[in-house]
């Protein structure tokens, strides 16, 4: 006589719409990120095991409208060399009685002595108008970084491109039609906070990219095009510029806040966040990943002769963490990861960029 069961419909539960991923933020801790479809607190449980035999769990952060509907949960606790598996989940905020289904990933920890370190590194996310084509694989480079099983994939920048809107087609020299899957936020310029947030899942649209990032630990920096080409911030557009808001600064927080909300960077949101860190891999590689946007003075032809505000770049607080870090690092080879290349010659052009 037995009351039967309540029986949820899966238009009831929380549905983690995005992948997930992870990022390591010390030897033994990482950030696992994911999106979900509705306000709900992520759990996520992970074990050194892929039978998950031995368990522990973690309750992350809400998310909500604020957060972009994105949570993170910081884990760790393990030794070198090891390989995490991890499922994240999501609760209902009605006291966890409706979950979502899990989703699964896995990462590798700092390396062991004497073991190996494989690095994969791009950049340039949809860019110059060329999204994700379906009838031509999708995004494939990211399916042929995950087949060569890296122990980390550090993204140099420019992770969307807010300033470069696609079109449905695009007409190709052999007579074919690269033909973009299109979004609501990749019709126009990035503005609104939205636009911006909608750039970045617009990217996980293709199964190659999320399945990269469940797989291997993310190492994320921003470059330009996160908010628009070569910007400062004290810049104002032109009038005859196709954005509604001209004041780069404004645009220059919603990206930044888009920015941190979808990967798995730190766990404060705040506009004082660090984004620069050091990702240490074990005696033979740590990676010092900078933010060469958030510090910098307003472009100029670079022809001072002595240092002062206008020459302004890193900034003197991550000149001095740079300068501490590589000094105690103790890793054969340091990688200084730099969105700005170092032998390029870029002119100032002024009233457009």
């Amino acid at each position: 006589r037995q009351a039967p069961a309540v029986v949820t419909s899966a238009q009831a539960r929380p549905r983690i719409d995005a992948g997930v991923s992870a990022g390591l933020s010390g030897s033994d801790r990482a950030i696992v990120w994911a999106h979900v479809d509705r306000p709900s607190r992520l759990v996520v449980e992970y074990s050194t095991t892929e039978s998950f035999a031995s368990v522990r769990r973690v309750r992350g952060t809400v998310a909500a409208p604020d957060t972009g509907l994105t949570a993170r949960a910081e884990i760790g606790g393990w030794r070198p060399g090891q390989e995490i598996f991890y499922r994240a989940r999501f609760e209902g905020l009605d006291g966890g009685r409706v979950t979502s289904e899990p989703e699964a990933g896995r990462f590798r920890t700092a390396r062991a002595t004497g073991q190996p370190v494989r690095i994969a590194w791009s950049a340039d996310v949809c860019g110059q108008g060329w999204g994700i084509d379906v009838a031509r694989g999708g995004m494939q480079l990211f399916r042929t970084m995950a087949d060569a099983n890296p122990d980390l994939f550090v993204h140099v920048g420019d992770t969307i491109y807010a300033d470069a809107p696609l079109r449905e087609e695009v007409p190709l020299d052999d007579g074919t039609v690269w033909k973009n899957v299109m979004t609501p936020a990749k019709a126009k310029v990035a503005e609104t906070l939205e636009e911006f947030r909608g750039n970045h899942l617009y990217n996980r649209l293709d199964a190659h990219y999320r399945r990269l990032a469940a797989e291997v630990g993310h190492a994320v920096m921003w470059d330009d095009h996160e908010v628009r080409d070569n910007w400062f911030h004290e810049q104002v557009l032109p009038e005859t510029s196709p954005y509604t808001e001209k004041r780069v600064g404004v645009l220059a927080a919603r990206a930044r806040q888009a920015f941190l909300e979808h990967y798995p960077v730190t766990i404060d949101r705040s506009a004082a966040a660090a984004i620069y860190r050091s990702i240490p891999m074990g005696p033979l590689v740590e990676v010092f990943a900078l933010d060469m946007r958030s510090y910098r003075a307003a472009n100029s032809e670079n022809l001072q002769d002595t240092a002062g505000p206008g020459t302004a770049f890193l900034g003197n607080r991550q000149v001095q963490w740079l300068a501490d870090a590589l000094t105690r690092s103790r890793a054969v080879w340091k990688i200084i990861a730099a969105d700005m290349p170092l032998g390029v010659i870029v002119s100032h052009q002024p009233g457009r960029h």
